[in-house]
């Protein structure tokens, strides 16, 4: 660091703060250090940084699992998000063990800085002791007070959906909903919910599926029996909307000529789905950055607590039409 600094003729502190991006450099001295730091091949000592400052920058993720789109979608954008800090990432799943506080030991052994913990395993986050050496954040969660909080609006994304079908003329919308314990799944069915009950309009028995396409196809079965004047569906994600668009087929009825289908998250597929798919995007870069932001304060200083839902956005496509 004092070569560079001499390189760069600067002092060890700014070079410190440009390797540890502060912003308290002006542009002209961090490009002057930078090309210091490449000429000499400087590379930062991690080890040596974190006997220093007691911080290893690493963050770690907690995830039941990474097979679902939406985690997998969150595992890339935290993963950005902290490589653009230059933070590293540890990743622990839980998979049918469900033993969260295993997940934080492993993480604790790896000399991580913070966590963050992903959807289905916040449930289990409550439900626990958590470290009180180890800063958390906890993505789509009821408030706690132990931990930060960062989650998308999902309850007003869910009205947006229920809103477009009601205004399309559909006098019920039926809804597929995601797991039980799935903070999300809740949120998404109360906002079909208070759509409903807005417009007055009655309120049909929820199904329920487990988010993968498999289970909206078993949960669209059953609409189909118990439904005979079916014609406007809310789904809690795409996969299930998927599934939900094969079953229809099968059972004879297009869509949307007689049955229009909403999604939720915008995957990258939704577009491509036959007929593209109407959904509900969810900014998972946004939702990856913010939980990032609020874990690297909270572990440099005293992060927020509280921060506004990140908001969605209806993306109109082809498998919704007015009705008759």
């Amino acid at each position: 660091m004092a070569d560079v600094a001499a390189l760069a003729r600067v002092s060890g502190q700014t070079v410190s703060r440009v390797v540890n991006a502060s912003p308290r450099v002006d542009p002209e001295t961090r490009r002057r250090v930078e090309d210091a730091m490449e000429r000499l091949g400087y590379r930062p000592h991690r080890a040596a940084r974190a006997l220093r400052t007691g911080r290893t920058q690493t963050i770690g993720l907690v995830a039941a699992t990474l097979a679902s789109v939406g985690n997998a979608r969150m595992l890339q954008a935290v993963a950005d998000a902290a490589a653009s800090r230059s933070y590293s990432l540890v990743v622990s799943t839980l998979g049918d063990r469900r033993d969260i506080a295993g997940a934080f030991e492993r993480l604790r052994e790896q000399g991580v800085d913070g966590a963050i913990v992903l959807n289905e395993a916040t449930e289990l986050a409550r439900g626990s002791a958590t470290p009180r050496d180890l800063e958390l954040v906890v993505v789509d969660s009821p408030p706690d007070a132990r931990f930060t909080i960062v989650q998308t609006d999902h309850a007003g994304g869910a009205r947006s959906a229920v809103e477009h079908l009601l205004g399309l003329g559909h006098e019920v919308v039926h809804h597929i909903g995601g797991p039980e314990g799935s903070f999300a799944a809740a949120e998404r069915e109360r906002g079909w919910r208070e759509a409903l009950a807005a417009a007055g309009v009655p309120e049909p028995p929820a199904v329920r599926g487990d988010w993968a396409a498999a289970s909206g196809f078993a949960a669209a079965k059953r609409l189909v029996a118990e439904a005979p004047t079916l014609s406007a569906v809310f789904t809690a994600n795409d996969q299930m909307a998927l599934g939900l668009v094969r079953a229809l087929a099968e059972a004879g009825c297009h869509v949307p000529d007689e049955v229009s289908v909403v999604g939720f998250d915008d995957v990258v597929d939704a577009a491509d789905y036959l007929p593209p798919l109407t959904t509900v995007r969810q900014d998972f870069d946004r939702l990856g950055e913010t939980a990032v932001a609020a874990l690297v304060a909270g572990i440099e200083a005293d992060g927020p607590r509280g921060l506004p839902a990140i908001p969605t956005e209806l993306v109109i496509r082809a498998s919704t039409r007015r009705r008759g």
